[in-house]
């Protein structure tokens, strides 16, 4: 996205420079503690404070009004929904909040502290994504390419930082991730200890799917390590975990469903490419994943071979982030942990001195600056960007008691947080495609009977779109409807009296 342009160069340049320094310079800069006690903390609390300068940039997506006010109705009901009471256009439809405890924390947060509490969570959860990513890359690459890989994931994941649930499972993910990893790099029997962090991943977000898929090539890799007559023996042991994993992915109050998310979305079809981080990559224009994609394949030319497990679960990474903007997120957090250990093994791991000490000082240092920089944070007065809020125009134009408003879908996670049913927002799974793609094509003026067709249907009382929006051009050009407010956010149209509906 645009608006993370400045950093994602800062960043780029960092990744330059970085390769010429030596795993002795970066040591030095934590001396006298290791840099595997050091290092997590620098890191988680360097994005940390990235972050909070960048607090606003966080809060740039609409879905961070609509979590928070779902979060709120479900505190407020002591239940969760089963059916949509947000939207008129699907009103009492078959709905569920899949991420319904991320909703209720930065509920929870932003009733504590406004939105400077919902960025202070969200910020945390992506530092200790990043300390956690740390602290498992150091277990077998030196310090200098721990850094390396991180600034990477950095770029990567810049675009998509948001006050979102899927943030919250961040650090739930790379956890989970590690402990597999850890198994298929040393060996020994399934890390049962991670099972709980599945509980958690499926109630803080729709894709504990994916933590299940990450089972298969922890078992394969163990499998082709064996001898064959080793195979059944490998099966069993791995056999109860993966039916413990999937009973613990379904310890949600929807039961199973959410397990079912990412087909639902999925499922939305051409759709999709009316949502822009569901949207393929883009490369008409050089950008930092085509840098970085560039970067590695060069660095496959540089004689780095991969076991046929770790290539494939690349590939396959680097499939769904080429498919899906989004999926970036999965290929910086996760791609290189799967390549520590080959890489340490080509370039050089840990050294001698990097023995791991006592990490009382750095824990009680960092739990200090954490405190102190969180303090500063929460005293901020930051709240979401202009162009997501048209809080001028709803209150101008009297929207709370117009009836049927047709939103622009950028701006149905104010409605909902204001109170206002919409006719779309940012649940795909309730509106499905054909849904999606008419409206988008009835604004769009692509079709522009059915865009009138429209108006009658759903006996909309008034209009709120973006001011590049094409329907405002026809809407200002019908007799039966009147520009009534308009600012550089939105636009607002109303049926004159007496006009049919």
């Amino acid at each position: 996205m645009g608006k993370w342009t400045n950093v994602k160069e800062e960043l780029n340049a960092c990744a330059l420079i970085w390769p010429a320094m030596t795993d002795q310079a970066v040591l030095s800069a934590v001396q006298p503690l290791s840099a595997r006690a050091a290092l997590p903390w620098l890191v988680g609390l360097g994005v940390y404070a990235l972050l909070l300068i960048a607090a606003p940039r966080l809060l740039g997506d609409p879905d961070s009004y609509s979590h928070i006010e779902v979060g709120r109705w479900i505190m407020a009901h002591g239940a969760l929904p089963a059916t949509d009471p947000f939207s008129f256009s699907m009103h009492g439809a078959h709905w569920i909040t899949f991420e319904w405890l991320s909703e209720v924390i930065y509920a929870a947060a932003f009733a504590l502290s406004g939105w400077p509490g919902v960025v202070v969570v969200a910020a945390a959860a992506i530092a200790l994504a990043f300390g956690l990513f740390t602290f498992f890359l150091l277990r077998e690459l030196s310090p200098t390419l721990t850094l390396l890989m991180v600034i990477v994931a950095v770029i990567l994941l810049a675009p998509h930082m948001l006050a979102r649930p899927h943030v919250l499972v961040l650090p739930v993910m790379v956890a989970w991730a590690g402990a597999l990893v850890r198994r298929m790099d040393r060996g020994g029997p399934p890390p049962y200890w991670a099972l709980p962090l599945l509980v958690l991943w499926a109630n803080l977000h729709g894709s504990v799917v994916l933590a299940l898929g990450l089972i298969g090539p922890a078992v394969l890799e163990t499998l082709l390590r064996e001898r064959r007559g080793e195979w059944p023996r490998v099966i069993l042991r791995w056999l109860p975990f993966t039916a413990l994993a999937v009973a613990a992915s379904c310890l949600t109050p929807y039961g199973p469903q959410p397990l079912l998310m990412p087909l639902t979305t999925l499922g939305l079809g051409p759709a999709l490419a009316w949502i822009s981080e569901w949207r393929s990559q883009d490369f008409s224009h050089i950008g930092g994943f085509e840098l970085l994609l560039l970067a590695g394949i060069f660095a496959l030319t540089r004689g780095l071979t991969l076991p046929v497990v770790r290539a494939l679960v690349v590939i396959g990474l680097l499939h769904f982030a080429l498919a899906q903007i989004r999926n970036a997120d999965l290929l910086g957090m996760l791609a290189p942990l799967y390549l520590a250990a080959p890489l340490g093994r080509k370039f050089g791991g840990p050294s001698a001195d990097d023995a791991p000490i006592p990490a009382r000082g750095p824990n009680l240092a960092g739990i200090g600056v954490l405190i102190a920089m969180s303090g500063m944070a929460l005293a901020r007065d930051v709240r979401p960007a202009a162009i997501i809020t048209p809080e001028a125009a709803i209150a101008q134009a009297d929207l709370a008691r117009t009836g049927s408003v047709l939103n622009d879908y950028s701006f149905g996670g104010y409605l909902i947080f204001a109170g206002i049913p919409t006719f779309i927002d940012g649940r795909g799974e309730l509106y499905g495609g054909p849904f999606i793609d008419r409206y988008n094509r009835a604004v769009a003026l692509v079709d522009l009977g059915d865009f009138l067709k429209l108006l009658d249907e759903y006996k909309i009382g008034a209009t709120l779109f973006a001011p590049q929006t094409p329907a405002i051009a026809m809407l200002d050009r019908l007799p039966q409807w009147q520009r009534v407010y308009s600012d550089d956010v939105a636009v607002v149209h109303k049926r004159r009296d007496g006009s049919p509906r």
